[in-house]
């Protein structure tokens, strides 16, 4: 009996989910699953040969989410009241790697992200795309 040959997953099959909008989250790409552990150099004392590398905070990246704009959002309702009125409404986001059964093989949840920046891709009236918009949020960590 041959042994069952596994391939790794495709990334274009994924979901989006924020805590509180449940229909405002088909996403075109997800980009900014990653972490640093930082470091800290130590030159010892009388040893000029080699400093000393130790591990410190671990840093992430921002969570770049791009889709085409929907008018009447209200993930940009959450975002806009961040930029108006200064008012910030922490929410979890979990993205999930799906599998051809549309059910997760890896998932990340990253706690308490809040909207950093908002940008609308540039009008063309001679490219015939659609109109996309890039929200970017930041958080406190993830865990897979």
């Amino acid at each position: 009996m041959a042994a069952e040959v596994i391939y790794p997953p495709v990334s274009f099959h994924f979901r989006v989910e924020i805590k509180d909008f449940l229909g405002d989250i088909a996403f075109q790409s997800v980009d900014g699953l990653n972490a640093k552990i930082g470091q800290i150099t130590h030159a010892e004392g009388g040893e000029n040969t080699f400093t000393h590398h130790l591990p410190d905070r671990i840093n992430y990246g921002d969570l770049t989410l791009k889709r085409g704009i929907i008018v009447g959002s209200e993930l940009i309702a959450w975002f806009d009241d961040a930029i108006q009125n200064f008012k910030f409404d922490p929410k979890d986001v979990t993205v999930s790697l799906l599998n051809a059964e549309h059910q997760p093989l890896e998932q990340w949840i990253f706690r308490n992200a809040w909207p950093k920046e908002w940008n609308i891709e540039s009008f063309d009236a001679m490219s015939g795309k659609v109109a996309t918009e890039t929200i970017v949020l930041s958080y406190q960590y993830f865990k897979r």
